[in-house]
């Protein structure tokens, strides 16, 4: 059966025959390909023995071999097979050098808005052929999507899954700040222990997991005039008075002049920003490279 034939057929039988197709010689098909003469009429016999019929009509003497009909036919196939092997060898190529690939990233709002385009921009300069696809979304979302390998890496805030779940690595601390209008007040640090006395803004996440519980500490019970998950709606609300906003630093917009922003004395325990992956799942080296641009736009950015 010839289905059973081409299941023992090997790359060295499709080159051996595009080479003597093309230069019409064994002996200048075994130079191009760094084989004896003898390695390529094996090559080309063994070819020919596994189809059940001859691909060259042999000539005495110096004559050129020429393609048989049922020669013509294989060799056709045989090319088609072999642009594809080199299309794959290219493609595995880019692959493992870290300059293709397809990668789907979790972010959420601050992150995206701060510290996500810093590191996309040097990486798609870099890697243009890289297929990347950002996911935005909160914690409770983003952690079952990185289990289920719906993406591959995220951004995230302190420790989560269950222990051992994810692997990944620290980016930064992400200080509060305290975020009023710029002519409201002083500038410089503010008392942490007298915003018990002001109307609060801030997101509900943060103050219920992170913010209140650090406050209590300092003995303040905080009042809060408005709550959101988005910070450009609570930096809108500074603007119009509403009160100041309790927030990341990397959540405040640094370049509106119309905002102030102070450090918090004592300081509340800044968030704990990673970049984490599924525990024991090897990553692609275009996600290894994500990784090494994300530490270093990172320690850029905590440096300002």
């Amino acid at each position: 059966m010839i289905m059973y034939a081409l299941a023992q057929l090997e790359v060295r039988h499709l080159l051996a025959l595009d080479a003597v197709a093309r230069l019409g010689t064994f002996g200048r098909a075994a130079t191009e390909l760094g084989y004896t003469q003898g390695a390529v009429s094996q090559q080309v016999a063994g070819f020919e023995r596994l189809l059940g019929a001859a691909l060259f009509d042999r000539h005495p003497g110096p004559t050129p071999v020429s393609l048989t009909p049922f020669g013509e036919v294989v060799l056709e196939h045989a090319r088609g097979l072999l642009s594809k092997l080199r299309t794959a060898e290219a493609d595995v190529d880019a692959f493992l050098a870290g300059v293709s690939g397809r990668l789907r990233v979790g972010t959420f709002e601050s992150v995206s808005t701060s510290l996500v385009p810093r590191i996309i921009q040097p990486l798609l300069e870099a890697v243009p052929e890289l297929d990347l696809e950002l996911v935005g979304s909160s914690d409770d979302l983003l952690v079952p999507w990185l289990r289920e390998s719906r993406i591959d890496l995220s951004f995230m805030v302190g420790a989560n899954g269950e222990p051992g779940e994810f692997d990944g690595v620290h980016l930064l601390d992400d200080p509060y700040v305290l975020v009023t209008r710029h002519d409201d007040g002083p500038a410089g640090p503010v008392d942490s222990r007298s915003l018990g006395d002001v109307a609060l803004l801030a997101d509900p996440t943060e103050s219920r997991h992170r913010v209140d519980p650090a406050l209590g500490r300092l003995g303040v019970e905080p009042t809060y005039a408005f709550r959101s998950h988005e910070n450009g709606a609570m930096l809108a609300m500074v603007k119009a008075g509403l009160g100041v906003a309790i927030m990341p630093r990397l959540a405040a917009d640094r370049d509106d002049p119309a905002l102030a922003h102070h450090e918090l004395h004592p300081a509340l325990p800044a968030r704990d920003v990673h970049l984490c992956w599924r525990a024991g799942r090897s990553l692609s080296p275009v996600a290894r490279r994500f990784v090494d641009q994300a530490v270093a736009t990172a320690a850029e950015l905590a440096g300002v």
